[in-house]
Order: C-alpha cells, then structure tokens, then sequence
C-alpha cells in the first residue's frame, strides 16, 4: 500500500532522535489533509526491524487505534509512545512508524512516516540487573580467593615442625642432646674414653724398657758384695765396761 497524493504527514520526536534503551520514546505525528474530500485515520503503529531486512521484525510495539476523521482542508496531530527493549542497547536497529487511514470511497492508505536506522542507546543513569550481578559475582570471588589463600599458609605452618631454640645451661648434665645423632653421639663418648686413659708414646715406652737392667743390676751387686764382712770396730775402754755391765 501506497500514501494518497492529497495527504501530507510529517513526525517530530519530543526528545529528540535518542533513543535510549527501556526508556519511553514519544513522537507527534501531523497529518494535512489536501485534498476535497474527507479521510479517516484508522491507526498508527510502530516497530524495530532488522536494518538488513526490514521484513524482519525486532520488536513489535502495539497499535494505536484512532477512527478519527480529518476534513478536506484541515489537519489533525496523534502522539504516540514506545520503550526500546533493554538487550537492545548499543545496536542499530531499523524503526518504521506507519500510519493508516482511507478515503470517504474506501481506498485504503499506509504512510511510511519514519523508515531509518536508528541506534539504542544504553542507559547510563544508575546500575542495572546486570551490572549489579556483576559486582556481586566478583566480590564472592574475590573474597573466597582470600579465604583459600588464608587456609592454605594456616596448613602450611600446621605442617611445619616447630624450631628448636637451644638455651645456655649451667652443667654439663643439662644439655639437650636429643637433637644429635645416635652414631655421633657413640662417636664423641669412644672419643672421651680415649682421652680419660692416657696412652704413652713409642719414645717413651723404648725408654722405659731401656732402663729396666740398671735397676735390676743393683741387687745382684749388692747380693755379690753380701758376703765380705768388714772387722768390726775397736771399742774403747769405756764401751768395754759398759758391754761388761
């Protein structure tokens, strides 16, 4: 279906040609009648299409129903309303707004009053279901990397034997020796036994045997001279006397 040659439309968006997503997007469309006889404006409708294929439908918004008749000579203005769909924001989308209306002989009309390719343009005023999932989902990630992480170093010091500090004792008897070896230990008490029975030297041992026969000469020398007797000493007179006594 074509327009009538003897009718005139023209649209003017309120807000100017944005189109922001899941927000009201209101129009007022003109329509002149220059004809002599009378039209009948049946109704007005609008729709998303795809900018490929404008038989392709987006988003089909809901008709308006008006049956309003417009003189010959005179002209008449409708307003009309729609919300882009949310997903939509950020793509390029066809938008037709068609307006129907026949003649006092019954011939029918359909005017393409808008037939371009628009853009939605997303909201920015506030948060969305989306971008508050989103902050929400990185926060109960966010915050069981902490708690793994915090498990983690807890199971490690768990499984790390704790550090033995040795302290300074006053005896010998106090010492800890739990943490040295048991072969080392058997090591160090063999060393001290040797150390407890002194060992003498080769020089000193060839000594000693070199001195044995001197010492073992002497008595047979003095087994040899047993024998000689010596006379024995003149008493004097006064020792006789006391002898005699």
């Amino acid at each position: 279906m074509k327009a009538s040659p003897n009718a005139d439309t023209t649209i003017l968006f309120v807000k100017g040609e944005d189109f922001p997503a899941n927000n009201i997007v209101k129009f007022l469309l003109g329509f002149t009648n220059k004809g002599s006889e009378n039209f009948i404006v049946e109704s007005l409708d609008a729709s998303f299409r795809y900018p490929q294929d404008y038989q392709f439908y987006i988003q089909n918004f809901t008709a308006l129903q008006l049956g309003i008749v417009v003189p010959a000579s005179r002209q008449a203005t409708f307003e009309y309303s729609f919300i882009p769909a949310e997903p939509m924001g950020g793509r390029p989308f066809g938008l037709v707004v068609n307006l129907n209306y026949k003649d006092g002989n019954g011939n029918v009309f359909q005017d393409a009053v808008f037939n371009q390719t628009v853009t939605i343009v997303e909201r920015e005023d506030g948060l969305d279901g989306e971008t508050i999932f989103m902050y929400v989902f990185l926060s109960g990630l966010g915050l069981l990397v902490v708690v793994g992480l915090h498990q983690l170093l807890e199971s490690r010091k768990r499984r790390r034997p704790a550090a033995k500090v040795e302290m300074g004792t006053s005896s010998h008897n106090d010492v800890d020796l739990s943490w040295i070896p048991q072969e080392t230990l058997n090591q160090i008490m063999q060393s001290r036994r040797d150390k407890a029975s002194p060992r003498r030297s080769p020089r000193k041992r060839n000594q000693k045997r070199s001195a044995a026969p001197t010492s073992d000469s002497a008595p047979s020398a003095a087994t040899a001279r047993a024998p000689q007797t010596s006379a024995p000493p003149e008493l004097s007179p006064s020792a006789e006397r006391r002898e005699k006594r």
